[in-house]
């Protein structure tokens, strides 16, 4: 149980803090650092696989799933942001 209340408040703790940064950022910014971010998303996910890999309980197991689909929905999005950008920058 005492795994599983750090989890938690770790989750809710990242998810505040994630928030409070990205409301932050210009709108001009935001693109070039949604790109940036593709590389600590695919590092996420990897982090996310090793703990539910070796999760002990249900519970840690549900955790690191979400985290898992969070991380890969933040990949695919900077991709296809990337992706429209670079398309604004392509002669006609």
């Amino acid at each position: 149980m005492g795994e599983l209340l750090i989890g938690l408040y770790v989750f809710v703790l990242a998810t505040l803090a994630g928030r409070e940064v990205i409301s932050k950022v210009p709108p001009t910014l935001h693109t070039p650092l949604m790109s940036g971010a593709n590389a600590i998303s695919g590092i996420a996910i990897i982090g996310a696989l090793v703990v539910t890999g070796s999760a002990p309980s249900l519970p840690v197991r549900i955790l690191g799933t979400a985290g898992i689909v969070m991380a890969t929905i933040n990949v695919v999005g900077g991709f296809m942001v990337t992706d429209r950008m670079l398309q604004m920058f392509r002669k006609r």
